[in-house]
C-alpha cells in the first residue's frame, strides 16, 4: 500500500486548520432528546470523511440492523454502552471501544444501557448525512413510498430480521 497522490503542491504549507470548541451547540436535537454535533461534514472536508458526536439519552433509540452501498461506518464510544450489530450479532460496545463496519456491512446500534451514551459517528467517503438525520425527525410526516425513497437517497437498506 502507498500513499495517495498528491493534493497539496504548495512548498510551506497552509493555515487550514479549524477549531470547534467543546462547547458549542449541537445542530440537531430530536424530540427525545438525543443531540447529534456536527464536527466534520463531508462538505467541510471535501468528501473524504464525516464525523458527527451522538449523545442519546436513557431511553432505548437508534436504527434496526442495515447497510450501505457507498459508504463505511465507525462507531467510537465515547461514554456508556451501546449495542451494536456486527452483522451477526448485538455486542455491548463500552467506552474506547470502536467498531468499523466497510461499505456493505450489516450493522446498526441501540442504547439499551438505560443511561445515557455519547459516541463519534464517521463516514467515509464524506456522504451528506445531515440531510438524513435531519428527515429522521419528519419520518411520523412520511407515506410509505416517501419513506422507502428517503432511505433509498440516503443509502440506507434495512435488513428483514423476520
Amino acid at each position: 500500500m502507498t500513499y495517495p497522490p498528491p493534493k497539496y503542491h504548495g512548498e510551506t504549507g497552509e493555515k487550514s486548520a479549524w477549531h470547534r470548541p467543546a462547547d458549542t451547540k449541537p445542530e440537531l436535537v430530536y424530540p427525545n432528546g438525543t443531540q447529534v454535533h456536527y464536527l466534520a461534514t463531508g462538505a467541510s472536508t471535501g468528501g473524504l470523511f464525516g464525523l458527527y458526536r451522538w449523545e442519546c439519552g436513557p431511553g432505548v433509540t437508534g436504527p434496526n440492523p442495515h447497510f450501505h452501498r457507498s459508504i463505511s461506518e465507525s462507531f467510537y464510544i465515547l461514554s456508556g454502552v451501546m449495542s451494536i450489530y456486527n452483522g451477526d450479532r448485538w455486542i455491548e460496545a463500552e467506552p474506547g471501544d470502536w467498531v468499523h463496519v466497510p461499505i456493505g456491512g450489516v450493522h446498526g446500534f441501540k442504547n439499551r444501557s438505560g443511561a445515557p451514551v455519547s459516541m463519534l459517528l464517521h463516514f467515509s467517503p464524506g456522504a451528506p448525512r445531515e440531510g438524513y438525520f435531519e428527515g429522521l425527525a419528519r419520518l411520523d410526516e412520511m407515506s410509505d413510498d416517501e419513506k422507502a425513497a428517503f432511505y433509498l437517497e440516503h443509502d440506507n437498506i434495512w435488513i428483514d430480521q423476520g
